[in-house]
C-alpha cells in the first residue's frame, strides 16, 4: 500500500484515522463503529462472540435502538437491546468497553412519537433492557414532525440532568430541523446520523456537514457500504441502483491499494474533513476484522472526486 506523503503535498492521504469526540464529555470513537440493526443473534454466546471481534477491532461506539429487532429476523420491538443487554449483564466489565448509544422516537403503528411522555418512557425502557444506569449517546431516532422541538429539548435535558443519558444526537434530520432542535437544547448536539456513502452523497450538498464542521458535531453515517450494495449484498442480491461506473472506480482503486471494493468504500466515508465515524453492520467477525483495513489505505482528493464524479455520473464543472 502506497505511503502516505507528508500533510499538505500534493496526493496527500484524506483517510482519517484519528479517534473522534463524542460530545464534551470525553467519550470518543474510533473511526468505525459497530452497527446492531442485525444483532438479532439467537444465541448469546454467538452475539458475545460478535461484539467481542467489533471491540477487538477498534470499534467502541455501539450504535443500537429500541425498534431494532422488528426486522431482520429479530424477535420484536427491543429484541436486540434485550440481547445487548443479556451480554453486558453476563459478561461483567464489558460495559466499560464501550461507548453506549441507542435511539428512539419510533414506535409502529404510530410512527413517529418525540412528544414528552413517550419520549421519556422509550429512554427509560432502553435503559431497563439494556440493564444498565445510563445511556453515553441518546438519539431521536427520526423526526416527529408533530411534536414542538422546543418540548424534545426538554425532555432531552431533563434525562440528561438526571444522569440516564450523558450526550444527545439526532438521526435522519434535514439541516433545518438540527438548527430548530438545538436552538432549544441546553446541552449542545453531540452527533448527527444521516445516511452516507458513495452511493450516497446527500449530506455533503444538503448542508449536513458543513453544519456539523462549524458547530464540531460528530458525524455518524449508517449505511456505509449502501446496504451492501457496493459490495454485492444488497436487498436485491446485486449492485441495484448503483452505477456501474462507480463500481469500476471503486475497483480500481481497490486493486491499486490491493484491498476489496468495500474497504474503498468505507475509506472514502472517513475522507471527509468532518470525520465520520462509519457505522459497520456486518454480524461477521472475519469482515468485522476486516473493515478496519479502511483506515490503512491511501485516498487523495483526485481519488475522492473521481468516487463523486462516477457516483453523480456528471464532471464537476
Amino acid at each position: 500500500m502506497a505511503e502516505n506523503p507528508p500533510t499538505g503535498a500534493p496526493g496527500s492521504n484524506l483517510v482519517d484515522a484519528r479517534a473522534r469526540p463524542i460530545g464534551r464529555s470525553g467519550l470518543t470513537s474510533g473511526p468505525l463503529a459497530f452497527g446492531c440493526w442485525r444483532f438479532t443473534h439467537a444465541d448469546v454466546n454467538k452475539a458475545r462472540a460478535v461484539l467481542d471481534a467489533a471491540l477487538g477491532s477498534g470499534m467502541r461506539l455501539v450504535d443500537t435502538a429500541d425498534v431494532y429487532g422488528l426486522d431482520w429476523g429479530g424477535a420484536g420491538f427491543g429484541a436486540v437491546e434485550e440481547l445487548l443487554g443479556r451480554v453486558l449483564r453476563e459478561s461483567p466489565g464489558l460495559r466499560d468497553q464501550l461507548v453506549l448509544a441507542t435511539k428512539g422516537g419510533i414506535r409502529p403503528p404510530v410512527p413517529y412519537d418525540s412528544s414528552p411522555t413517550a419520549l421519556r418512557r422509550a429512554c427509560e425502557a432502553s435503559l431497563r433492557r439494556l440493564d444498565v444506569d445510563v445511556i453515553d449517546l441518546y438519539q431521536v431516532h427520526r423526526p416527529d414532525l408533530f411534536a414542538h422541538p422546543a418540548e424534545v429539548a426538554t425532555t432531552l435535558d431533563e434525562l440528561r440532568d438526571e444522569g440516564k443519558i450523558r450526550e444527545v444526537g439526532l438521526s435522519n434530520v434535514t439541516v433545518a430541523q438540527h438548527d430548530v432542535l438545538d436552538a432549544f437544547l441546553t446541552a449542545p448536539l453531540a452527533t448527527t446520523q444521516p445516511e452516507y456513502s458513495a452511493a450516497h452523497l446527500d449530506p455533503l450538498r444538503d448542508g449536513t456537514f458543513d453544519r456539523c464542521l462549524r458547530d464540531g458535531i460528530t458525524v455518524l453515517a449508517w449505511s456505509p457500504l449502501a446496504g451492501g450494495r457496493l459490495t454485492g449484498g444488497g436487498g436485491g442480491g446485486g449492485n441495484d441502483g448503483v452505477r456501474p461506473a462507480l463500481l469500476a472506480v471503486l475497483d480500481g482503486l481497490a486493486g491499486r491499494e490491493g484491498v476489496d471494493r468495500s474497504t474503498i468504500a468505507l475509506a472514502f466515508v472517513l475522507a471527509h474533513p468532518v470525520r465520520p465515524v462509519a457505522i459497520v453492520g456486518s454480524q461477521s467477525p472475519e469482515r468485522i476484522a476486516a473493515a478496519t483495513r479502511a483506515t490503512q489505505v491511501h485516498l487523495d482528493r483526485h481519488d475522492c472526486y473521481r468516487i463523486i464524479e462516477a457516483s453523480e455520473g456528471a464532471m464537476l464543472p
